[in-house]
């Protein structure tokens, strides 16, 4: 792809796996700024290096060591994972394209989600657990390397295992703010992080790479 071609939030192809856009930055010489749906791991390229895919109905992939498949079987309700594939925000809202969020509430209207934003119906495929009979595995560009067993074994894991979770002593990097700011996480309760400096933010916050960057742990140091 060209570099006027990538945008935020674009699904892509990069070493064969499925990824998504976090940031463009023309500036560097690598210049786009990947996270990897699989693991939520960072990643950072060229343009030329990804193809961009555009996610459909019947979709599947592994989210975070969990699959799920994209429908429109039924509108999304209180603890549904949700991909915003035609984001319309209005000026309140500030969603972006593919932004995959955790739905709080719902109504006949639309969601709101886990970061306060209110999404129509319309604006989003729900993301159901499992592997849809008839699905469209998406996760390698290269199916031939689309090894069921393997995918099987790593839906199995169910979520986000604690090596990627915060912890006590990581410091995170706050993106989204002119100014520098950097704090460390001082103490977990339950799903809420407690940061140095009297900050509480909720750990699906914390693990947003749009928002948070983890720098490293203290005590690794």
């Amino acid at each position: 792809m060209k570099l006027y071609q990538v945008r935020k939030g674009q699904f892509v192809y990069y070493n064969n796996e499925l990824h998504k856009v976090y940031g463009v930055k023309p500036m560097y010489k690598l210049s786009v700024h990947l996270l990897k749906l699989r693991d939520l791991t960072q990643h950072i390229t060229n343009a030329a290096s990804v193809e961009k895919y555009k996610p459909k109905e019947n979709d599947s992939f592994i989210f975070n060591h969990k699959a799920y498949t994209l429908k429109k079987e039924r509108n999304a309700e209180a603890g549904d994972y949700i991909l915003i594939h035609n984001p319309m925000p209005d000026s309140l809202d500030t969603y972006t394209l593919n932004e995959i969020e955790l739905v709080e509430t719902a109504d006949k209207k639309g969601v709101i989600t886990g970061n306060s934003h209110g999404v129509k119906h319309n604006e989003y495929l729900l993301m159901v657990p499992g592997r849809a009979d008839g699905g469209n595995p998406i996760d390698y560009q290269d199916k031939a390397n689309d090894e069921d067993e393997s995918l099987s074994y790593i839906s199995a894991l169910g979520p986000a295992t604690s090596d990627l979770l915060p912890s006590i002593g990581d410091i995170y990097k706050k993106k989204d703010n002119d100014s520098i700011f950097e704090a460390m996480v001082v103490a977990i309760k339950d799903q809420t992080v407690y940061l140095g400096g009297g900050l509480e933010i909720p750990q699906e916050e914390l693990m947003n790479t749009e928002k948070w960057e983890f720098l490293y742990n203290l005590l690794d140091k």
